[in-house]
This record gives structure tokens, C-alpha cells and sequence, in this order.
């Protein structure tokens, strides 16, 4: 087995991987993946993510060299949080080991680019995806919602240390909130937090931009986050592709 950076001419068997995992692992429809693994992982795609300084997408290979599983993370800020988005493993290969040997690649190339903790992000429904970050020792620290296709679903958060506490704070109009610093959303300038009118995390409020401190955050219908105070705006996120 052999952990490797991707290159542009993984295209056709990342997509052939993902396609597989994802087939395995969620209740989406199989036009809803087949769509999303094509936008996602499409070669100009695939190029923009490897070309980005923030992102890392490793692929395991096995002796032959043909590619079985990748992974994909991104540093969300310096001295702060890596997130890995993505861990797909051929579903006639889980058990071998190349789950464990990506997360550990990836968390220390997470490590190499700045990041000081580890956060993971699966679905409610993925069963084997919550068992795998449990089996680690990550902590679920809450979930948020995410359009797929026109309908909603909770993805889960790990972390692996232990959560941080929410951190109260008093609008203008005297009403009290709570930021989440475990769940940040990569940015042009700098993250977004989420924001929470309850310490439950049960209902969402809005974002905070930890560019310039305000809580003046919009959100479109298709959940790109824009402050209004300093223009900071939100990258793409891992499920954008599929609203289709």
C-alpha cells in the first residue's frame, strides 16, 4: 500500500472510487451522486482542487498501483482547524487498512500546512462513517444541516480533542447568543463561526466573521455566507456541488 498526493491523471479512478463509496455509504439517490461525483471530481475540478495551496487530496494505492480510496481536507485556518471532508475507500477493500493509513497521512499533512486540530464531517445516515471517527476517539460536537438535492440532511462534526466551550456574547440589542468555535466554515479572509441561540446548538442563528467580529452575516438561499461589514465570503463547501 502507498499514500501518495494526487495528480490530475487519478481523475477517472477518484471518480470510480467515489462513486462506489458514496453508492455504499448514503441514502442519496443515484442521480444525486452520479451528478455530485461528476461536478466534484470532473478533470477541471479536480485540477482547481489540487491547485489549491489549502486543500490536500492524497490517494492510496495498492501494490499494482491502482488507486482504491482518497481523501480530501482542507485547512480552515493557521494555528486552528483541518477539516477532512472526505475519506473514500473501494467498498471491496474496507477492512484493509487503507481508511486508517489515509486519515493518518492526511492528518499530518493537515498538521505540516499549520492546522492544530482535526475536525471531521459525515452524514447522520453514514453509519460506518460516525463508527469510523468514534473508533478514533473524535467527539461529535453537533451537527448542522445540509441541502442535498432539494432535501435536508444533518451532517455530524467530530473533533479530536475535546470540544470547545460555546462562547457567550450580547448583541447590540441586548439579546445573548452563543459562538461555536467548533464549527467554522472556511473563508476568503477569515472563518465564519457558527452561531447559536441556545448552549443545545438546537437552534442556529446565524455566523459570526472572525475577520472583523461581526455578527452582520448573510446567508443566500444557497448557503454562501457573505459579511456584511467587511466583505469576507465563504469558499465552496464539500456538498455545493449537489444542488442540482
Amino acid at each position: 500500500m502507498k499514500i501518495r498526493g494526487a495528480e490530475s491523471a487519478d481523475a477517472d479512478a477518484i471518480r470510480e472510487v467515489a462513486h462506489r463509496s458514496m453508492e455504499a455509504s448514503y441514502t442519496l439517490s443515484p442521480q444525486t451522486i452520479e451528478g455530485a461525483v461528476a461536478q466534484w471530481y470532473d478533470d477541471e475540478s479536480l485540477e482547481t482542487k489540487l491547485d489549491d495551496e489549502d486543500l490536500v487530496v492524497l490517494v492510496a494505492e495498492d501494490d499494482d498501483g491502482d488507486v482504491l480510496g482518497f481523501s480530501e481536507a482542507a485547512l480552515v485556518e493557521q494555528d486552528g482547524d483541518g477539516d477532512l471532508n472526505w475519506l473514500h475507500v473501494d467498498p471491496d477493500y474496507r477492512g484493509d487498512g487503507y481508511a486508517r493509513r489515509l486519515f493518518e497521512a492526511t492528518r499530518e499533512r493537515l498538521s505540516e500546512m499549520g492546522a492544530s486540530r482535526m475536525r471531521g464531517r459525515v452524514l447522520r445516515d453514514n453509519t460506518a462513517g460516525n463508527d469510523f471517527y468514534e473508533h478514533l476517539g473524535f467527539v461529535k460536537v453537533g451537527g448542522d444541516k445540509v441541502d442535498i438535492d432539494g432535501s435536508d440532511y444533518v451532517e455530524n462534526i467530530y473533533v479530536e480533542d475535546d470540544p470547545e466551550e460555546l462562547e457567550p456574547v450580547t448583541t447590540d440589542e441586548g439579546r445573548e447568543l452563543y459562538i461555536d468555535h467548533n464549527d467554522s466554515s472556511r473563508a476568503t479572509l477569515a472563518p465564519f463561526l457558527a452561531v447559536y441561540t441556545d448552549t443545545n446548538r438546537s437552534d442556529r442563528w446565524g455566523y459570526y466573521c472572525s475577520n472583523c467580529e461581526s455578527m452582520d452575516v448573510a446567508v443566500d438561499t444557497m448557503g454562501r455566507i457573505e459579511c456584511n461589514e467587511c466583505g469576507n465570503v465563504s469558499k465552496a463547501t464539500r456538498w455545493d456541488a449537489a444542488y442540482m
